[in-house]
């Protein structure tokens, strides 16, 4: 019995050890801040700068056309078009196809 007790005690600090080790170890691959954790925003991360992409070509796209209806360089097909649409106005000869 005294042989049982001693190593025991010789056995109990090693096991401490490997189970604190064997929790941070967990944690630092699976918890809110660990290597998962990471890998899922840097995922997060190329979505959205795959959106703001997206974003900014519709952003040049609509400024291109605000920059036609200005007073300084006002183009005339561009007048055309947006008269058209917000008026309702059509040549005689025009076919017109009305969407959705």
């Amino acid at each position: 019995m005294h042989e049982i007790r001693r190593r025991a005690r010789h056995a109990v600090v090693p096991l401490i050890c490997t189970s604190v080790l064997g929790y941070f170890g967990y944690h630092a691959v699976q918890g809110d801040r660990g290597m998962s954790a990471w890998v899922n925003l840097g995922q997060q991360i190329k979505g959205v700068e795959a959106q703001i992409a997206v974003n900014k070509t519709v952003l040049d796209r609509m400024e291109h056309r605000v920059s036609l209806l200005r007073s300084n360089g006002l183009s005339r097909d561009m007048l055309d078009e947006r008269s058209r649409q917000v008026l309702g106005l059509a040549h005689p000869d025009e076919l017109i196809i009305l969407g959705k």
